[in-house]
């Protein structure tokens, strides 16, 4: 998942950076000194979400659903309802910062949310979770696409130094990913839930203290101010417009807690209500895709022939992206529930086996970004079609192989760990061949007055597939009645008969990605 953190912060820190950046000040190790700062805010930052994502759908199951029936499907209904919108809010955050309050500001008002999100879910009651999550949601929103483009402003336009630097910067990330389930998780699962969260509160308050003092250092120049300082200090109804944005975020808080609820509320006017995650429903099916196609067909026919050919390519690689996404984020619910139940944990707990992804990525980034450049020396380099099919091919692999474990069950139900890792070490090498190219394709593919938006759907697709995954997870939904769980055999059965299922359709995915690979080719117009 780290990865896909990247492709979602590095082409918006090239696009939005303005034209006009000071990237002078003092340097560290041959880099700006602000990209330390920044380095160590981000670590934190995704310390807590990955500490607090390892968690929380065993924290529902095993607590806060734990006497209701169907705790499974609602866990999983709510993980991946947060999932959605924690990828949707950045781009309504990165136009808000772009136009109004600056990156600097963003960030900060960002990550006090994020840190009063966590601290909030360590306190174990319904209200308060609820509340949590939708505080991560709008923080997230403003942290996650300005952080990254504040990184870009600290180099000049060609500096050679950027990728170095953002190489830096994204093992902050990868640290973060890769350290925080094995904290949070061993704090959570041994001392108790509130103890995990919490500790993902720290490291979130550690990433705020961090920025601080970055910015009140001076390490970052004149980097990230608001684009019209006057205009934040104007006043609507007798507030600036800058503290009106701090008000309407958490003005909106009531309304994301909503659409994350499981339950019944008696409303005024309405009496007693049901939300069973129709509302998201409503919100993805019927409003948010219904618009996004009605704007692509506009500008599919506003451009020229090129340009339309072109933006049909990112049609389908945002297709492939969204598909991919969709079973590689089982991770955080289905998988870790398989690997609770159904996996001999020798030397980790079930929270802990979200590190595994990470570390895997740490492991290989460097020699697959070294093996991109030996092909294309060679003038081997696979196409990027080719290289999608080939991620989905990969993903399709791991997946098989936790379907494959069931034939190595003991007569518990459950399979070696190391079936877990060997399927994870293939979804991740199958995410290095789809997540780095993916954006940077979509940036030169799209027809330049559209760039930005056609950007906003490609993050909008993890948004998408996150729903669907939770679509997806709660196909192998297996708690059994109140207070009682489906048996060690029954849930193996259920989980890998679903993973099996994943692995065939991602191996034809793979093949339609093969086959539409010279139609893909020929409109790329000379884009490899």
């Amino acid at each position: 998942m780290s990865y896909q953190d990247h492709t979602l912060t590095d082409q918006v820190s090239e696009q939005n950076a303005p034209i006009g950046a000071d990237p002078t000040g003092p340097e560290m190790f041959g880099h700006p000194k602000g990209l330390f700062y920044l380095f160590f805010a981000e670590l934190w930052e995704r310390f807590s979400f990955y500490g607090m994502r390892a968690l929380l759908v065993l924290y529902m199951v095993n607590n806060l659903f734990e006497s209701f029936a169907n705790r499974d499907e609602i866990a999983i209904g709510i993980y991946a309802a947060y999932g959605a919108l924690v990828y949707a809010t950045p781009v309504i955050g990165g136009m808000i910062a772009d136009r109004l309050l600056g990156y600097r500001k963003a960030i900060m008002l960002g990550a006090v949310l994020m840190a009063l999100g966590h601290f909030a879910l360590a306190i174990e009651h319904p209200v308060f979770f609820y509340g949590s999550l939708a505080l991560l949601i709008v923080g997230n929103g403003f942290f996650k696409p300005n952080i990254s483009t504040l990184v870009g402003t600290l180099y000049r336009e060609g500096d050679t130094r950027r990728d170095a630097g953002f190489t830096i910067f994204y093992m902050g990330i990868n640290i973060g990913a890769m350290v925080a389930p094995l904290i949070c998780g061993w704090l959570g699962m041994e001392y108790g839930w509130h103890y995990g969260f919490g500790a993902a509160g720290v490291g979130m308050l550690f990433g705020l203290i961090m920025f601080w003092q970055g910015g009140r250092s001076g390490v970052f120049g004149n980097n990230g101010l608001p684009p019209e300082p006057a205009v934040i200090k104007e006043r609507v109804a007798g507030i600036t417009k800058e503290a009106w944005v701090t008000i309407l975020s958490f003005l909106s808080l009531p309304v994301f807690g909503l659409l994350l609820f499981n339950g019944t509320l008696d409303l005024p006017g309405f009496g007693e209500t049901v939300f069973d995650g129709s509302i998201m429903h409503i919100v993805m099916n019927y409003i948010l895709l219904p618009v996004i196609t009605l704007v692509l067909i506009y500008n599919l026919v506003k451009v020229d022939s090129v340009e339309r050919q072109r933006l049909f390519v990112v049609i389908l690689l945002t297709f492939f992206i969204t598909v991919f996404w969709s079973f590689f984020e089982q991770a955080g619910s289905s998988l870790t529930l398989f690997a609770e139940r159904n996996v001999n944990l020798t030397f980790m707990n079930a929270a802990q086996t979200n590190s595994i992804n990470p570390f895997f990525i740490i492991l290989f980034a460097l020699p697959f970004s070294a093996m991109w450049v030996f092909l294309s020396k060679r003038r081997v380099n696979p196409f990027t079609p080719v290289k999608f099919a080939l991620g989905i091919a990969q993903l399709g692999l791991g997946f098989l192989i936790f379907a494959w474990s069931a034939n190595y069950a003991d007569a518990e139900g459950k399979v070696s760990i190391w079936f877990l890792i060997l399927g994870y070490m293939f979804i991740t090498t199958g995410e290095l061949f789809v997540s780095p190219v993916g954006l940077s394709k979509v940036t030169e593919l799209s027809p330049k007055k559209i760039v930005a938006f056609i950007m906003g759907i490609w993050f909008l697709s993890s948004s998408f597939a996150h729903y669907i995954a939770g679509l997806i997870a709660k196909l192998t939904a297996v708690s059994g009645g109140e207070g009682e769980a489906a048996s060690g055999m029954a849930s193996l059965m259920v989980y890998t008969g679903v993973f099996e299922q994943i692995a065939y359709v991602a191996f034809g995915f793979a093949v339609l990605a093969l086959l539409l690979t010279p139609i893909m080719r020929k409109w790329m117009h000379g884009i490899h």
